[in-house]
């Protein structure tokens, strides 16, 4: 295994279906996922009790280690590489006094996550959100170890966040919050051991204040300190492409998965919930290939025209009103409406464990593309699966952000800036090799696409525990 632990604890904890929306709809039906993978089901599976899981199957970590163990299971990986992968290997977390704008202070808290390093240091966001918790955060840095394996980075797994409303707070209190966080974790992160990001909550602007703020730390500053956190501005040696990374991944991954799915994107109808970063870049991305988006929801409200939406319009609008609500060139909508609308794709890109069964049970989809992590809970995914609705996980489609983020890393260790065609055509390359790898797991062991991934994903992990060995 990699080098031992820096400091304390930290994740968040499962949420029920509606964090910025809801969904359903009857479903077409395109060719059926093939069968459940074999093994224990995630709601008994002896790990669980091995490890201290917590018993409540709603549980998101005990939902998405589900996940990996049923691929597991499938492909007979070793019984202390399951438990090494069913736990993170560091989990911290840290309280920190922030004075607000009117003089009086507040007790923060702070999440990082360090899952395995067994690949290359460990990646991944901070969430700035009211409601994270450990488990929501274990639960992360859980999928970005996984991502960042069928990718095919260098990287680990981590996440990290911060208990805060980021709408709630001044520009200058941010930024303070911001800044008091990055000291309370600076000797936990690095550019060579543990490289946050962006996620839900925090942008650009967010990253350079840590950036920033850990270069002036000299202690643990190093030869490029900015290299410590990808997602930057531009300006301050953030890559070209990565704002729109995810949505770009997601649509490189419908690219090569639609055909076989019998679909065409130049002619097929889609949906999308959630019309944040990678919500709105997926549209407008799909849109340039001849899609149309015919519905948006977010936790403003839904819209929706039969006759398309312009993604562009509605991208300028979310940004200017904060949500999609009061679009005027699409008729407001319920959220089950906008559930039951019939589309070729159906594109969660919110937040976790949004599509359960209610929700399943009303899409009128043939392929569900997860944007987010981990948007649908396993019970949500068997009603899915019996309504014939392909799913295309979220460790393959959720995978453009990191792949970039790893290439903005490697053009600041090298001082180097490369253009967008660059980037994009890197990113279609490692985009398309994962959803290759995943394809030939399926056909290998003739399970759903999500088993796929996760098998694909713990091959590599797998071959280099063998080489590593585990010390001692």
């Amino acid at each position: 295994m990699a080098s031992a632990p820096k400091k304390q604890a930290p994740t968040p904890a499962p949420k029920p279906v509606a964090k910025t929306a809801p969904v359903p709809a009857k479903a077409n039906k395109p060719a059926k996922p093939a069968a459940k993978a074999a093994g224990k089901p995630e709601a008994d599976h002896p790990i669980y009790d091995e490890l201290g899981f917590s018993k409540d199957p709603n549980n998101l970590y005990r939902q998405t280690v589900g996940s990996m163990l049923e691929a597991a299971e499938l492909m007979n990986l070793p019984h202390h590489l399951k438990i090494i992968l069913a736990q993170p290997k560091n989990e911290i977390m840290v309280h920190f006094p922030v004075r607000m704008d009117d003089g009086q202070f507040r007790l923060f808290k702070g999440y990082r996550v360090q899952h395995n390093n067994a690949l290359g240091p460990y990646k991944g966001g901070l969430r700035f959100h009211h409601d994270v918790h450990l488990d929501d955060v274990k639960s992360l840095a859980f999928l970005m170890t996984m991502k960042c394996s069928l990718v095919g980075v260098p990287y680990g797994g981590g996440k990290g966040g911060i208990k805060v409303d980021p709408y709630k707070h001044s520009k200058a209190e941010m930024e303070r919050i911001v800044r008091r966080f990055t000291a309370a974790i600076a000797h936990q992160i690095g550019p060579d051991y543990d490289i946050p990001a962006p996620d839900v909550g925090s942008n650009a602007q967010h990253m350079a204040w840590i950036a920033d703020t850990y270069s002036f730390l000299s202690e643990v500053g190093g030869l490029q300190p900015e290299a410590v956190i990808t997602g930057k501005p531009v300006e301050y040696g953030g890559s070209l492409g990565r704002e729109k990374a995810t949505g770009q991944g997601v649509v490189d991954t419908l690219m090569v998965m639609l055909p076989e799915i019998g679909i065409e994107a130049k002619n097929a109808k889609f949906s999308v919930l959630g019309f944040g970063n990678v919500g709105s870049w997926t549209a407008r991305i799909l849109q340039k290939k001849g899609s149309k988006l015919i519905a948006a929801m977010d936790h403003t409200g839904a819209v929706i025209n039969d006759q398309g939406i312009d993604a562009e319009a509605l991208a300028m609008h979310v940004q200017k009103t904060g949500g999609v609500r009061g679009f005027k060139n699409a008729d407001a909508a319920s959220s089950e409406d906008f559930y039951r609308t019939k589309v070729d794709i159906f594109v969660p890109a919110a937040l976790e464990q949004m599509i359960q069964p209610e929700q399943a049970r009303l899409l009128n989809c043939k392929v569900v593309a997860e944007g987010a992590n981990a948007p649908t809970t396993p019970p949500g995914e068997r009603v899915l699966e019996e309504k014939g609705i392909e799913v295309l996980p979220a460790i393959l489609c959720n995978a453009g952000g990191v792949t970039v983020s790893y290439f903005e890393w490697v053009q600041n260790k090298t001082c180097e800036q490369w253009d967008l065609a660059t980037v994009d055509e890197k990113l279609n390359k490692h985009m398309v090799h994962a959803a290759e790898k995943t394809r030939e797991a399926r056909r290998k062991y003739k399970c759903s696409l999500r088993s796929a991934a996760y098998v694909a994903a713990l091959e590599r992990l797998r071959a280099a525990y063998e080489v590593r060995g585990i010390f001692p």
